[in-house]
C-alpha cells in the first residue's frame, strides 16, 4: 500500500470535510435567502432581531448563524453576529459590489445535478439531462444565469474595457457573443461612447440584457441579434469581438468553426476578445482555472477547461496568426487574437 511522502500520519478530516462539503453551500444558500447578511448590515445582529427579520425560528437562526461563524462568514461576540470583510463586500445586498444573486444561479437544481451523479457522468460521458447538457438549444438556465451572474462578471468587463483601450473612444462596432447578462458588452458603450454593441444570444436572455443596458444607459447603443452563435446572422466588419466563457463549453473542433465564422465577421484589423478561465498546462494550478474542468464535466458533454497552448492551436488553425495572453487579477485570462 502507498503511504504519504514526508512522513505525516494520515488525516481523515479531508475526507470528512469534504464529503460534507455542501452542508457548507446549503448554508450559504439559506442566509442569502434569508438575506441575512443585509439583516446584520443594518444592525440587526441578535438571535432573536435575525428570527423576527427574517420570519425564522429562532434555533434555525442560532444554529445558521453560527454555523457562518465557523466557516468564516460571520463573527460572533457577546451573542452577537458581524459581517466578514467578504460578507460585507460580497453578500449585503445594499453593497455595490454585491455577488448575492450568483446563488440563484449557482445552486440551481439542474446546475448541480450532474454533480449528485458525477460517477455516472464519467463512464457514460453524458450530463444527467441528456444532450448536449447546459448548452443545449433554447436552454432556459442561461436566463438565470442572466438574471444572477452579472455581479460575478463586472470586474472582468473591466478588466477587458481596459486591456483594449476602450475609453480611447474610437468609433467600434463590438460583437458580443453569447452575450448572456450583456455586462462585457454594456461596459464598453458605458466607457466608449462611440461603441455599438451587438448582442448575439437566445431571444429570452438578450431580454435580460437589454434591461441592465437600459439600467447601465445605453440601452440605445446595444442592438439584439436573436439566435444562437452558430447559426445566427452575425453581420461582419466587427473591430471588436467578445467571446466570453463560452468556449469552454465545447470541444476544439466545434471552437474552430465558430473561431473561422468569427474571423470572417472581423474587419481589417479587427480584435476578437476571449475571456476565460486558462490552467497551466499542468491542469492543476492555478486552483480556480484548473477546477473549472469539474464544472464543464458535471453540466455538459464536451466542455473543458483548456490550457494556453491548446486555445493557441484552436485559433491557429482558425486563421489567426496572432494570439496574446493578458492575465486578469480576477484570476481569469484574455486571448487577444488577431488575423
Amino acid at each position: 500500500m502507498a503511504t504519504p511522502t514526508g512522513g505525516a500520519k494520515p488525516n481523515p478530516q479531508i475526507v470528512y470535510h469534504t464529503l460534507n462539503a455542501y452542508q457548507n453551500t446549503a448554508a450559504l444558500r439559506a442566509a442569502i435567502e434569508l438575506d441575512v447578511f443585509t439583516a446584520i448590515g443594518e444592525g440587526d445582529d441578535t438571535i432573536a432581531a435575525l428570527a423576527k427579520r427574517c420570519r425564522a425560528t429562532e434555533r434555525g437562526i442560532r444554529i445558521l448563524c453560527d454555523y457562518l461563524v465557523i466557516i468564516g462568514f460571520l463573527a460572533k461576540r457577546d451573542q452577537r453576529y458581524a459581517l466578514s470583510p467578504e460578507s460585507a463586500a460580497f453578500l449585503d445586498r445594499r453593497s455595490p459590489t454585491s455577488m448575492a444573486s450568483t446563488a440563484g444561479y449557482l445552486t440551481l437544481p439542474h446546475v448541480v445535478a450532474g454533480f449528485m451523479h458525477l460517477a455516472d457522468v464519467i463512464r457514460t460521458g453524458e450530463p444527467p439531462s441528456g444532450g448536449e447538457g447546459s448548452v443545449s438549444p433554447e436552454n432556459p438556465v442561461w436566463v438565470d444565469f442572466a438574471r444572477s451572474m452579472a455581479p460575478m462578471m463586472r470586474a472582468p468587463a473591466e478588466g477587458i474595457a481596459k486591456a483594449i483601450d476602450a475609453a480611447a473612444g474610437k468609433k467600434w462596432k463590438v460583437l458580443d457573443l453569447a452575450a448572456g447578462h450583456g455586462t462585457h458588452g454594456i461596459t464598453i458603450a458605458q466607457q466608449n461612447p462611440n461603441a455599438e454593441i451587438y448582442a448575439v444570444d437566445w431571444a429570452p436572455v438578450l431580454e435580460v440584457a437589454m434591461e441592465n443596458a437600459r439600467a447601465a444607459g445605453v440601452e440605445s447603443r446595444i442592438h439584439r441579434v436573436p439566435g444562437s452563435a452558430f447559426d445566427a446572422d452575425l453581420g461582419f466588419a466587427y473591430d471588436v469581438i467578445l467571446v466570453t466563457n463560452f468556449l469552454h463549453h465545447f470541444d476544439p473542433a466545434t471552437n474552430e468553426t465558430l473561431l473561422r465564422r468569427l474571423r470572417a465577421a472581423l474587419a481589417p484589423g479587427g480584435l476578437v476578445v476571449t475571456l476565460d478561465f486558462i490552467p497551466n498546462e499542468d491542469r492543476v494550478t492555478p486552483v480556480r482555472s484548473a477546477g473549472f474542468a469539474m464544472t464543464m464535466l458535471g453540466t455538459t458533454r464536451h466542455g473543458d477547461a483548456y490550457t494556453a497552448s491548446e486555445y493557441f492551436k484552436m485559433f491557429e488553425r482558425a486563421g489567426f496568426t496572432k494570439n496574446d495572453l493578458h492575465p486578469l487579477p480576477t484570476g481569469h485570462t484574455l486571448i487577444l487574437s488577431r488575423v
